[in-house]
């Protein structure tokens, strides 16, 4: 009899188990604008709470293209499927006159170093924070 008990057991403790993780709600992530212009960010230190669903936009005022980048602040953040695509290696690029919208759930408490990677944009200032609480 022990033998079946087993294979019993098993499919209940899996749907047990995936009801317990739901997924975040993106439509009711907290909207948050960082603006992208010639060398800086503004705001250029942005703190965020934990576990909190965010969406940021980014707003690039200039004619020319930027980026948005925080490799670490993303590698630990929970991104929504859909923009996902939009994160590449760490780094969101932002054409001129254009924005981005990222919904992401913030992960490990902590200061983050975010940058524009284009030549000289950051030893121009293009630099900033991510504060994670």
């Amino acid at each position: 009899m022990r033998p079946f008990m087993i294979p019993l057991l098993a499919p209940a403790l899996l749907v047990a188990a995936s009801g317990s993780a739901q997924s975040p709600d993106w439509s009711q992530a907290r909207p948050l604008t960082i603006e992208l212009s010639s060398f800086k960010f503004t705001p250029a230190a942005t703190t965020l709470e934990h576990g909190t669903v965010y969406r940021l936009h980014l707003v690039n005022t200039s004619s020319g293209g930027h980026d948005f980048v925080a490799k670490e602040f993303f590698a630990g953040s929970t991104i929504a499927p859909e923009d996902r695509a939009r994160v590449k290696g760490g780094s969101v690029d932002v054409d001129g006159g254009e924005s981005v919208d990222i919904r992401l759930i913030p992960g490990a408490p902590g200061t983050y170093k975010l940058h524009c990677s284009h030549f000289m944009h950051s030893t121009f200032g293009m630099t900033g924070t991510i504060t994670v609480q």
